[in-house]
């Protein structure tokens, strides 16, 4: 099984509520990606300013360089991150073998749903066009775990635990 997980989607897709979930079931470390955004990335997504990939670049390689640190350390974890292009996730993910890439994929009105229900989070629903804009499914060769996000938390991460044991 692989050691490292990440967790990737659209905002409002369950990333954070499945990886945590996901992290204790596995007995790993668990990141929220978002936590390392620098700050001027908070204020301007919160302020309806959707990133660009100069933005992310300092974020994708913090993420990077704590899946490192966990390699080296030979530790279990599972972190979030929209990690929305191909080209971020070669940042992220790249050519480590033992990182699983999961997919939480789900169609724009049910995450809309979800995001307003949503309360102290910084990034609007009026951002999530631009998500969708900006995100490039995972290719085949990625070998990513793709997930309909249709059911509960339990049932996605026991759908996920069940794939990266086969």
């Amino acid at each position: 099984m692989k050691t490292i997980v990440v967790v990737m989607g659209v905002s409002g897709s369950g990333k954070t509520t499945v990886a945590a979930m996901l992290a204790g079931t596995l007995g790993a470390n668990f990141l929220e990606g978002d936590d390392l955004h620098p700050r001027a990335n908070v204020e301007k997504m919160r302020s309806g300013t959707p990133l660009g990939d100069a933005d992310r670049l300092p974020w994708l390689r913090a993420i990077a360089a704590e899946i490192d640190r966990w390699r080296q350390c030979g530790e279990a974890g599972v972190v979030t991150c929209s990690a929305l292009k191909r080209a971020y996730r070669d940042i992220i993910v790249g050519d480590r073998p033992e990182v699983a890439l999961v997919y939480l994929r789900g169609g724009r009105d049910l995450i809309q749903h979800r995001m307003a229900q949503r309360h102290e989070h910084f990034m609007p629903v009026g951002l999530l066009d631009s998500q969708f804009a900006t995100l490039q499914e995972p290719d085949a060769d990625e070998h990513p775990i793709v997930v309909e996000i249709k059911g509960g938390p339990a049932e996605i991460v026991a759908d996920i635990v069940r794939r990266l044991k086969s």
